[in-house]
């Protein structure tokens, strides 16, 4: 991009569009308690939101990658972002607990798709030396997102109604696809792209291993959060801005935790940071079980159970390595990954609160998630070593 004014723009879009996607997926778990009341269902029924929303970026991913796979970047791009904002305002205006679940669904759709195309767009939009740059650039929208979007969301629908948490995504959604249109520059995919040579990524062992263990190992970090607020409400009494701090908490955990295991995964490898990382991960999730009854204490381990989620760098690293020419499909799918998670982690949490255990089993669930990541991460290292690849602490060197 030539125009260095416009290229700043377009990232600012970008990265507004993932500001708007982190808000939106983040809220949904923080606002439970209201909709829920409003709704007139149980808490772990309203988890079904969270989850569904997760369901739809699984489904979502690969599908409009494939899709989108010969179209302009531009337009793709912006059209994924704008479905994204229509869906939101759908889901802050239609009546009724169904209603709200089918609106969450087709939110999920162009999830991992936009956020996908959108990290590779701006690497590709600097020089090879500068990529980097351009990613990080993308995804700081995603750690401003919970760091302010997702507690403005909170205090929104504690002050106003629920439905204006969704309606804040969606009109940043619907901003952000009106300037990548008027910014981003008008190239278009490359001629050779083979849209079903996507598809490769997803038969591919080191692939699906790595998948795996994001899908698996981080639901224990959502089994915590997702009901988080309703732990916090249901046991203590925390003051109006208790739940909005508790949820910036876990955004400046992720925001430190990714920079934190970026480093760590430069300094011991792709598998050696995902492990000791799931070891980090298993021990903050213990210590929001023991949390729970203190709101103080609770903000804290949410503080902690954000830096958790550093774990997407070493997976997407690795994911790097191993995809080859289906890129676009690996990036979309470690999003669809975490979501999965996303939606594995409150629903095991959801069916131990329903069977009567106490908001600490959600801590519990969230430990064993973790821990069967890590024996996944095991086997994938396992599978890897016919690579020369070394990456478990005190494992030699392969090569």
């Amino acid at each position: 991009m030539s125009d260095p004014k416009s290229f700043r723009f377009a990232i600012l879009a970008l990265a507004l569009g993932a500001f708007a996607i982190g808000t939106s997926e983040f809220a949904a778990m923080g606002l439970l308690p209201w909709y829920a009341s409003d709704l007139g269902v149980t808490e772990p029924e309203a988890g079904h939101v969270v989850s569904v929303y997760a369901l739809g970026v699984v489904v979502g991913a690969p599908i409009t990658t494939i899709l989108g796979a010969r179209l302009p970047r531009r337009r793709y791009l912006a059209a994924l972002i704008a479905i994204y904002g229509a869906m939101n305002l759908l889901a802050a205006v239609l009546p009724g607990y169904s209603s709200l679940v089918g609106a969450r669904f087709l939110a999920g759709l162009p999830h991992g798709g936009f956020l996908g195309a959108a990290m590779l767009f701006a690497a590709d939009a600097l020089p090879k030396e500068q990529r980097a740059r351009g990613v990080t650039q993308v995804m700081l929208g995603l750690m401003v997102a919970n760091i302010i979007g997702v507690p403005l969301a909170g205090l929104l629908g504690q002050g106003l109604g629920w439905r204006w948490g969704f309606a804040l995504p969606g009109v940043v959604a619907l901003i952000a696809a009106v300037v990548i249109l008027r910014f981003a520059p008008r190239g278009v995919a490359p001629p050779d792209v083979q849209p079903m040579q996507e598809l490769h990524a997803l038969v591919d062992p080191s692939v699906i291993l790595m998948l795996l263990v994001g899908a698996i190992g981080t639901g224990g970090v959502f089994s915590v959060y997702a009901f988080l607020s309703a732990a916090m409400l249901a046991t203590t009494t925390p003051p109006v801005w208790g739940v909005a701090l508790a949820l910036a908490m876990f955004g400046v955990g992720g925001t430190f935790g990714s920079i934190f295991s970026a480093r760590l995964t430069i300094r011991l490898g792709v598998f050696r940071a995902a492990f000791l990382l799931m070891l980090f991960m298993a021990a903050t999730q213990g210590f929001s079980a023991l949390c729970v009854g203190n709101w103080w204490m609770m903000i804290l381990s949410s503080l902690v159970l954000g830096l958790g989620t550093g774990l997407v760098v070493p997976l997407q690293t690795r994911l790097m390595d191993v995809a080859g020419q289906a890129q676009s499909m690996a990036a979309a799918m470690n999003h669809a990954a975490f979501n999965m998670a996303n939606a594995l982690g409150p629903w095991l949490a959801g069916i131990a609160l329903t069977a009567g255990f106490g908001w600490w089993a959600t801590g519990v669930v969230g430990m064993a998630l973790t821990l069967t990541g890590m024996a996944v991460l095991f086997i994938a290292w396992l599978q890897s070593r016919g690579q020369g690849i070394d990456d478990l602490p005190g494992v030699r060197t392969l090569d």
